[in-house]
């Protein structure tokens, strides 16, 4: 009688970023550290937006909350033993986090280390450093909690919201005037936290006043999972450099996004061959602040509303 052989299962636990972007963006990361192990169970830790977000990956097991207080920290001691500990966060919490955590090996993420790179490779390398491995980073992966809903009309979503600041948000008006000239073709969702309901409700009292009825304003109304679920069944996303706009890469939807003082070379869609980017390399670009330092916003203010449509038709004309 042959007996089966006992696999070694690998405990590991994972530190996610604060922001649904960056979280995002670490999946190809966390994918290599599951191909590296014969057999894993994952525990993840981190903000409620970024467990909301990895929570449906098979590999997880459990799933850790942590307030921003500092006394939550209390709640990793009493975990059993890992065999590895990996952060994608670097603050000085994170740094006590690790203290705190029984674990055999424990790595923690160092932006300083790596430039010049997009962030899903700085993500990539770390793990590549930590386990000393060479794997590539592959596609964003997002696991979606049921499957997509039918479509009976092509869909536009519309994220004008930027969790970073108000320099990285277009404007409410010049979305407003995309999804009239849209309406016609498509239904209209727009997007949004609770913190950018203000601005989603300026877009909605625009279509309202234009007697375009189409559309669901769901800013402020859904769920990290239900966010996702939708983005999954658009056909199309306008977007500034945002949390959704990762989640749209990694389903592979056609996104139209517009940049302004923040670096696409290192934040743009990662591997989604139906991505266009709308900005207007200004000098003073990317300057990373949260609001204009020059007072102009010149970098948002002068992309016109035409640009962008135009390279949404560009998009969609290539799926034909």
């Amino acid at each position: 009688m042959n007996k089966k052989r006992t696999l070694k299962i690998t405990k590991v636990l994972i530190e996610l970023p604060t922001w649904l972007g960056d979280t995002v963006m670490t999946t190809p990361a966390i994918e290599n550290i599951i191909n590296h192990f014969e057999d894993i169970e994952i525990t993840l830790i981190g903000s409620l937006v970024s467990i909301e977000a990895l929570k449906n990956h098979p590999k997880v097991l459990k799933i850790i909350f942590l307030e921003k207080n500092y006394k939550s920290l209390y709640k990793i001691k009493t975990l059993d033993e890992f065999h590895y500990y990996f952060s994608f966060r670097e603050s000085v919490r994170s740094k006590l986090l690790k203290v705190f955590v029984k674990a055999r090996n424990k790595y923690q993420f160092n932006r300083n280390k790596y430039h010049n790179l997009h962030q899903v490779e700085k993500y990539s390398n770390f793990i590549n450093e930590s386990l000393n491995i060479n794997s590539d980073a592959g596609n964003l992966n997002i696991y979606l909690s049921s499957s997509k809903k039918k479509k009976s009309s092509n869909v536009l979503g519309i994220n004008p919201g930027a969790t970073y600041g108000s320099a990285k948000r277009w404007y409410p008006e010049k979305y407003a005037k995309i999804a009239i000239e849209l309406s016609k073709k498509f239904d209209i969702i727009i997007f949004g936290g609770i913190e950018e309901q203000d601005f989603a409700s300026e877009i909605e009292e625009i279509l309202i006043r234009n007697n375009i009825n189409n559309y669901q304003n769901l800013a402020g109304k859904t769920s990290i999972d239900e966010l996702i679920n939708n983005i999954s069944i658009l056909d199309i996303l306008i977007t500034g450099d945002s949390g959704p706009m990762h989640i749209a890469a990694s389903l592979k939807i056609p996104t139209v996004t517009i940049f302004g003082p923040t670096n696409d070379a290192e934040t743009a869609q990662w591997m989604n061959p139906k991505s266009i980017i709308v900005k207007k390399n200004l000098d003073c670009q990317p300057c990373m602040k949260k609001t204009c330092p020059l007072k102009h916003h010149h970098c948002m203010k002068l992309i016109d509303t035409q640009e962008v449509i135009d390279k949404t038709n560009l998009i969609l004309s290539s799926d034909s």
